[in-house]
């Protein structure tokens, strides 16, 4: 797994599209690119047989093998939630993705399972979801698996694009950028998945808000040594090896910066100022919640504190991630930096 990180250093990046659930056979034709379909490499129609290479929108030369083969990050589907109270084995500090849908029990997803899986697809109530989590880019995000009358189910394809995770449907084999919510190749070939609210939070935090709520059971099956991280040091920059433009204004390429739509606060700024109300958004930090990808041990990380963003108006939750600071200028290279000054 760790090879990804050198892998990593050779990607460049595409602007972000926003995530919003919509799809049509002529969009995807509009986006196909014949110049890429002839690029394609012959090994990936050999371990896709199921994909239509036919129907490409971005130069394959962009995408790389991370090290792993198909599913050889094996996504979960079908998670055993078991009660907070039941759950003893995560620190307090440890990263937990939260979910909460309106008239559903809460739910969280343990990074130290995430970092090993990268996608668990759950059914909450009536809502097929997907949990997906980059480490290479820090990218968390959640996404309604619905889409023209059918549920998708995704795999971890193993391919990466400008270092974030490339996903796979079960259903056509398509492949889906993660961090767009988008399908760059095969038949859903323009596709987009709604995105639902979901944030990284402490367990402590989420314990003490939700003493009722769910928590993913630990997956059996595999060897994995949950808990550990793998890409050690990594938000240090220690194996950040990028080539790609770097920030501007000198922002160090792995800061992070809570992302909403095509702005981005620096977390710095915001624990500083502990809330921030602006661009009709409030944001607020509260510290408690360790870096998954500092120490070994995820539960010993150094602070990077809970996240949270509403708007302002409703009080609603808004889709957000916190993220590195070169993944949201990669993708957003024409952004909006939420800097205060």
């Amino acid at each position: 797994m760790l090879i990804r990180l050198f892998l990593a250093s050779v990607l460049a990046f595409l602007p972000l599209t926003a995530a919003a659930q919509e799809t049509s056979a002529a969009a995807g034709s509009e986006l196909a690119q014949e110049g890429f379909a002839v690029n394609v490499p012959n090994h990936w129609k050999r371990n896709w047989p199921q994909t239509d290479f036919t129907q490409i929108a971005v130069d394959p030369s962009e995408i790389f093998s991370g090290g792993p083969p198909k599913d050889g990050i094996p996504a979960i589907t079908g998670p055993e939630m078991i009660a907070v109270s039941a759950k003893e084995s995560l620190a307090p500090r440890e990263p937990v993705m939260v979910l909460e849908i309106e008239g559903e029990a809460p739910r969280a997803y343990p990074v130290r399972y995430l970092m090993w899986h990268e996608i668990v697809n759950d059914q909450v109530g009536e809502v097929p979801v997907a949990v997906t989590f980059c480490p290479l880019c820090n990218s968390g995000l959640t996404f309604d698996r619905r889409l023209d009358g059918q549920v998708l189910e995704f795999g971890v394809s193993g391919m990466l694009r400008f270092s974030d995770m490339v996903m796979y449907d079960r259903q056509t084999e398509s492949w889906w950028q993660q961090m767009q919510g988008l399908a760059i190749v095969g038949e859903l070939l323009g596709a987009k998945l709604a995105p639902l609210p979901s944030w990284l939070e402490s367990w402590q935090g989420y314990k003490t808000r939700n003493p009722e709520g769910l928590v993913m059971a630990e997956p059996q099956g595999y060897w994995r040594q949950y808990g550990a991280n793998p890409y050690e040091r990594y938000d240090s920059g220690s194996f950040m090896l990028y080539n790609g433009e770097m920030p501007p204004n000198g922002v160090d390429p792995v800061s992070r910066v809570v992302r909403v739509g095509n702005r981005a606060w620096p977390l710095t700024r915001l624990a500083e100022e502990g809330e921030i109300t602006e661009a009709g958004y409030r944001l607020s930090w509260e510290a408690g919640q360790a870096s998954a990808l500092d120490t070994r041990d995820i539960g010993a990380g150094r602070e990077v504190g809970d996240v949270r963003v509403f708007d302002a108006e409703s009080g609603k939750d808004v889709v957000h991630e916190v993220v590195f600071a070169f993944a949201f200028h990669a993708f957003e290279p024409d952004g909006i930096w939420m800097t205060g000054q």
